[in-house]
């Protein structure tokens, strides 16, 4: 279990590299979703998504204990994260993807200075090859999220969220491993235990209902979800803990209700996000959390879309 003050100690360690992101507001989704709607803007953040906060925490831990090279296994937003924050540090990186990934953020590691290396298309293909390129250069493998360093980076959006709605009623946060949900349930948790944290990941990605529902971490198969930053196939082992001791609920939407919430965010708002960051507006809008007249954040966790290739257009 990490605690408060190591989101704080993240906080210090990360503020020269991230954004502290906006909260946006709308008066049409409020209308739609009977609550007064808040929306934290990670798709804002530096490389596009929270990943870099912390990705940024692990990989300057591991530069201060004398690593040289660092390596990852990610669709695409972790990758993307792990190669600028190294690239800055002037580590080398090598990000191990899988053969299926988002070209926009292949270009974006490559961009960074990111070796890009193609494995299979699960997470037991490419984690593996991740970690034996990490042994072959004598360096330190950066997990997506099951690590202390990455849960506390993640968990600044939870403390910029209770600073930015002092009035938040519910916090609404998407789920893949879980890094992101545990962070955020630290830090919103053990400040204001009153707060309502709700999860939400996709029906064919229900890796942590399950888990939730068995009381033991349960994996799934290999999902074909279109939230590509959402498809773990079990919760991690640091994180789950954390999520079974704080989450308050855990929803599930279908792709058709994200896609359906990525399309009215970019047409009222203006805002592009990918769909793993419009889960938890699809939820609110779908009423699937339960609660009226309250005020709720939903955390767009990152706008990482490969334009060129996507249906929301269509």
């Amino acid at each position: 279990m990490i605690s408060l003050k190591n989101i704080h100690q993240a906080r210090e360690q990360i503020s020269d590299t991230i954004h502290h992101t906006p909260i946006l507001s709308s008066t049409q989704f409020s209308k739609w979703c009977g609550n007064q709607m808040f929306f934290k803007a990670e798709h804002l953040q530096q490389t596009g998504s929270f990943k870099i906060r912390g990705a940024t925490n692990r990989v300057k831990k591991a530069v201060r204990e004398g690593t040289k090279y660092v390596t990852a296994a990610s669709s695409g937003n972790h990758g993307q994260a792990v190669a600028y924050i190294a690239n800055k540090l002037g580590v080398p990186a090598t990000i191990v993807v899988p053969e299926d990934a988002n070209q926009s953020k292949i270009n974006a590691i490559k961009s960074y200075n990111g070796k890009i290396e193609l494995c299979g298309t699960t997470s037991a293909e490419r984690l593996p090859r991740a970690h034996e390129l990490a042994t072959e250069h004598s360096g330190i493998y950066i997990p997506p999220y099951d690590d202390p360093f990455i849960i506390a980076g993640q968990g600044t959006v939870g403390l910029e969220i209770l600073e930015q709605v002092e009035d938040a009623d519910v916090v609404v946060v998407p789920v893949g491993g879980g890094g992101l949900l545990s962070g955020i349930l630290t830090a919103i948790k053990e400040t204001n235990p009153k707060i309502t944290v709700i999860a939400v990941e996709p029906e064919t990605a229900n890796d942590t209902v399950l888990s939730l529902e068995n009381g033991k971490i349960t994996s799934i198969p290999k999902t074909s979800t279109i939230a590509d930053g959402l498809r773990a196939s079990q919760p991690g082992e640091v994180t789950f803990p954390i999520v079974q001791k704080y989450v308050d609920q855990i929803v599930m939407v279908s792709d058709e209700e994200i896609r359906r919430a990525q399309f009215l965010v970019l047409e009222r708002m203006k805002q592009l996000i990918e769909p793993s960051s419009a889960v938890t507006v699809a939820a609110a809008m779908n009423d699937k959390l339960g609660v009226g007249g309250s005020n709720i954040v939903c955390v767009l966790s990152g706008g990482n879309v490969d334009v060129r290739n996507t249906t929301m257009f269509s």
